[in-house]
């Protein structure tokens, strides 16, 4: 199965659709009067649907295993079609649409079974997805703008020379895939004075974001949320309290980071761990949701 454990739990919700045609105007008739013979095909119907939805897993062999939290299905009766809809919601890493198209399949081989014995000619076609929503492209913001961003590494031994930085690369390679584009990139000592001045810089340049990696853990020298702290105009402690709730159900460490986010002027400032994973990590639990603080910008220099 593709690995999925990078990915932060959403609403996801789907709807998916088949169509049942039959032959005859008497069996749409037994069907409404609930005389055909196997029972009453609708409830039968349904509640083999819902045994497909929870069991998709089981079937195919790529879906994962996931909390069905939503189900229902629906029917329409269109001359000698029974058009069938099965909603699917949950609140998981990813999407339901598989579950909606099995669950819907098996509502109309159900009931393909149970017609079979008054009705030789049924068909079942048009399985299809009407509709999903949830996961990161639905939260995908389009601004009116590219975004312009700046990494910081904050590390005494990687700007000695003595290490080679992967954490800020992978903060590049994060920001790639949403868009944004890369407007500067530099390794100073986790100092005060230099982080007081890269920050300032990029507030002068105009830059949308800055993320300083480094410097956030708990020795002495670790300096980068002290230096940028006084410097905001306001902390947006929701921001880090989300990226901790994501690494925390990856690694009990994670309560120990004393990352940092906020504004200065129209800058939104991140202070990242300084490990790679602690960084990459971050990086997934807040991008690209986090872009849409720029929406939120946008909207209030309208007013």
């Amino acid at each position: 199965m593709v690995n999925i454990t990078h990915k932060a739990d959403s609403l996801r919700q789907a709807v998916a659709q088949a169509i049942v045609k039959v032959s005859r105007p008497e069996t749409i008739a037994a069907i409404k009067n609930k005389t055909v013979p196997k029972g009453d095909v609708f409830e039968m119907a349904k509640t083999a649907g819902l045994f497909a939805v929870k069991r998709t897993s089981d079937m195919i062999p790529d879906c994962h295993p996931l909390p069905v939290e939503y189900t229902a299905v629906s029917y329409a009766i269109h001359e000698l079609e029974i058009h069938i809809e099965m909603e699917v919601h949950t609140i998981y890493k990813t999407g339901v649409e598989v579950e909606a198209m099995h669950g819907v399949s098996v509502v109309a081989l159900t009931m393909y079974d149970m017609l079979k014995p008054i009705d030789k000619e049924i068909e079942i076609s048009t399985i299809k997805l009407l509709q999903k929503k949830g996961g990161k492209s639905d939260f995908k913001d389009f601004l009116s703008r590219e975004l312009k961003a700046s990494v910081v590494v904050c590390s005494d031994s990687i700007s000695s020379g003595k290490k080679e930085d992967k954490a800020g690369k992978a903060i590049i390679s994060k920001l790639e895939t949403c868009g944004v584009q890369i407007d500067g990139y530099v390794i100073i000592p986790d100092e005060q004075v230099q982080i007081e001045e890269q920050l300032m810089q990029a507030v002068n340049a105009n830059i949308d974001i800055i993320l300083f990696t480094g410097g956030t853990g708990l020795s002495p020298r670790d300096v980068t949320p002290e230096a940028i702290r006084p410097l905001l105009d306001r902390e947006i402690p929701g921001i880090m309290e989300a990226a901790r709730s994501y690494g925390q159900q990856r690694t009990p460490f994670s309560m120990l980071s004393r990352s940092l986010a906020g504004m200065k002027g129209n800058t939104l400032v991140l202070a990242l761990p300084g490990s790679t994973k602690g960084a990459r990590e971050t990086m997934d639990a807040l991008f690209p949701s986090v872009l849409h603080i720029f929406r939120v910008l946008e909207g209030a220099q309208h007013f």
